[in-house]
């Protein structure tokens, strides 16, 4: 009875191990398709270039309005994000909980009414209070107290 208990635990801690070593193996797959397609809205720096063959304007979709947002903090410098990308604060990309990865997003301070378009790449934040974090370089370009480190903010989604 006690050898079949043993091999029993000894079985099943086995098949625990397996389970978890391909769940991180999923985990660390990076997706290598690009997100870019033709005639689309691309982001360069931050201008919103728009293919000119195609006159269609820029829609934008109202999401959530005095939400807090934040920035993320100079050590997740060359860490990859949640969708694989690597983060840089000096982009313009953003963290969001709900919305999907490549998402084009206009944040708007309520403050002063400045605007700027990132991407969603990365999930956060995790605090119950704040919605979204955006890059140090898109906060501070948006930021009317430029020492703060949360703003209200408007979000828009940009529908294609």
């Amino acid at each position: 009875m006690k050898k079949r208990f043993v091999l029993l635990f000894f079985v099943a801690m086995i098949s625990f191990a397996l389970s978890q070593t391909t769940t991180l193996l999923k985990q660390k797959t990076i997706p290598t398709k690009d997100t870019i397609k033709k005639n689309k809205p691309v982001l360069e720096g931050q201008q919103l270039l728009v293919d000119t063959t195609e006159s269609k304007p820029i829609k934008f979709k109202a999401y959530k309005k005095s939400v807090i947002a934040s920035y993320y903090a100079d050590k997740f410098n060359g860490k990859r994000t949640t969708s694989g990308k690597k983060f840089s604060n000096s982009g313009y990309t953003a963290a969001h909980k709900k919305l999907p990865f490549g998402t084009k997003i206009r944040v708007t301070n309520e403050a002063n009414g400045n605007s700027v378009i990132v991407e969603v790449t990365d999930r956060g934040p995790f605090v119950r209070s704040k919605e979204i974090d955006l890059t140090k370089r898109a906060f501070m370009e948006i930021a009317q107290n430029k020492s703060s480190g949360m703003m209200k903010v408007s979000i828009e989604i940009i529908e294609k």
